[in-house]
């Protein structure tokens, strides 16, 4: 049986979530039918999903959306693979990026054949977490 992408993903009917610059392609592929898609960033969500093209998006876009992620949510980043729309974003990047605002990445994956996909969560309490390209500031 050949997964969905919102399966890889490991969201749940009825999850509150909201998807953030996301093109038509991407949510085709992701196919969030079951949640309950929010069009505003008001509240606490389940599952929060960026679409960037840049750093500099990236650094903007998660301080806006920290503060909205249940305790148990999970935010994914997606950003253009191989360069594609003069992305300066690469996972080594990403996950630098993360670490900076206090998340950890737990599993990448590919939306479609342009945008790839970084799981982030909290830290969990008393966990170490060594990673080449961040360092998380508890």
């Amino acid at each position: 049986m050949i997964k969905s992408v919102s399966m890889k993903m490991g969201l749940h009917q009825g999850d509150r979530a909201i998807l953030i610059n996301a093109p038509a392609d991407a949510v085709q592929a992701i196919d969030p039918s079951g949640l309950q898609l929010e069009t505003e960033l008001i509240g606490d969500f389940d599952y929060i999903h960026l679409f960037v093209v840049s750093q500099l998006e990236l650094h903007k876009q998660l301080p806006a959306v920290k503060n909205q992620l249940k305790p148990t949510g999970t935010i994914w980043v997606s950003w253009p693979k191989g360069g594609q729309k003069g992305t300066d974003l690469a996972l080594p990047t990403v996950i630098k990026i993360a670490y900076d605002y206090g998340f950890v990445e737990s599993k990448c994956l590919r939306v479609n054949n342009i945008w790839s996909a970084l799981k982030l969560t909290w830290p969990k309490a008393g966990k170490a977490y060594n990673n080449k390209y961040g360092k998380l500031n508890q």
